[in-house]
């Protein structure tokens, strides 16, 4: 069986995960027709919207999955996550704040690595930088809020990600997070021992019946997990853009001193803004004289613990390292925004 199958199936049963999101979704809809029946036509549309927004990503994200397990080229992606775990926190939180993909196109990268046993703080590394910048956010960034901006946004992606990737290798070596991962998922168990005795690839899949049907099987798993996942994470999205509009949330950030950065810390980290949307509403906050620290750590705060970001991570972790990435967001975006006032 496959590392990705394992992943995929065994984080915290994915039979009865699936069933529950799939509940989850049925029962939100269901509210909204009844309590609400013009936002339920609504958030359905935003969700379709989303979902064929992220479809190139996600179809491309789910075929590579797919393939490295038909092929066994799986254990050669698991081997360039091996080596000095400095290393690889390093290169994690560099690829994550540079790479192009959304916080739900990298969901399928994710769960393999873990599945194929990568430590988990090279794995929250890459989690924490990626939702925070890649180069279209850059240029847009830059274009919004100024070079310098866009420069700061990108230096605390790369931070955010260190801080959190050494923090948890920290804690990893104090057993705290021993079993952290949901079952079936990380550097245990057969995962870790397929990764430890890789097999050659065979790259020509087609021309096996076996893997074939293998990597159809895979195919299906990955896009069935995910789909319901990222669904779930639409659909509430479409509510909390609706009830908590952006521009009141934003108000609040007003004012020059530390108190707004604190606020808008505080307030970026359960709220959830598009990381686009998210940019001329700042821009229009800090031309009226919102500290720019505030901006600064509004935007990390949200981008970080997004709905797409926050559920990717607690579908793969247990709920002790979902809180610990949610304090790495709080404690990263506070800091990033207090140097970033202190030095502009």
């Amino acid at each position: 069986m496959s590392q990705i199958a394992v992943g995929l199936r065994r984080m915290g049963g994915v039979a009865a995960s699936v069933d529950r999101v799939l509940v989850a979704i049925l029962v939100i809809l269901a509210a909204l027709a009844l309590l609400a029946p013009e936002q339920a036509g609504r958030s359905v549309v935003f969700t379709a919207q989303a979902l064929l927004g992220v479809a190139p990503w996600l179809a491309l994200s789910v075929a590579i999955a797919a393939y490295a397990a038909a092929s066994g080229a799986d254990h050669l992606i698991a081997k360039a996550f091996q080596g000095r775990l400095a290393g690889m926190v390093v290169l994690a939180a560099i690829l994550g704040a540079f790479s192009p993909f959304c916080s739900c196109g990298v969901i399928p990268l994710i769960a393999a690595l873990l599945a194929m046993g990568v430590p988990l703080a090279p794995v929250m590394a890459f989690w924490l930088a990626s939702p925070l910048m890649d180069p279209a956010m850059f240029a847009l960034t830059t274009g919004a809020l100024g070079f310098e901006f866009a420069v700061a946004k990108t230096m605390a992606a790369v931070g955010i990600g260190l801080f959190g990737g050494f923090a948890t290798a920290a804690l990893a070596r104090t057993g705290i997070l021993d079993g952290a991962l949901r079952e079936g998922v990380g550097n245990g168990g057969c995962g870790g021992a397929r990764v430890r005795n890789p097999k050659p690839p065979v790259w020509a899949v087609w021309r096996e019946e076996a893997r074939r049907e293998k990597l159809g099987r895979e195919a299906m798993k990955a896009a069935l997990f995910l789909g319901k996942w990222l669904t779930l994470a639409f659909v509430l999205e479409s509510l909390m853009l609706a009830w908590v509009p952006a521009e009141s949330i934003a108000g609040l950030l007003g004012g020059e001193g530390l108190a707004p950065i604190i606020v808008a810390t505080l307030v970026g980290v359960p709220a959830y803004l598009n990381g686009y949307a998210a940019l001329p509403l700042v821009s229009g906050l800090v031309e009226q004289g919102m500290a720019p620290g505030a901006g600064l750590a509004f935007l990390i705060a949200g981008g970080v613990s997004s709905i797409p970001a926050a559920i990717a991570v607690f579908a793969l972790v247990k709920k002790p390292v979902f809180a610990l990435y949610l304090a790495y967001a709080l404690v990263g975006s506070l800091t990033t925004g207090l140097l970033f006032q202190a030095w502009a």
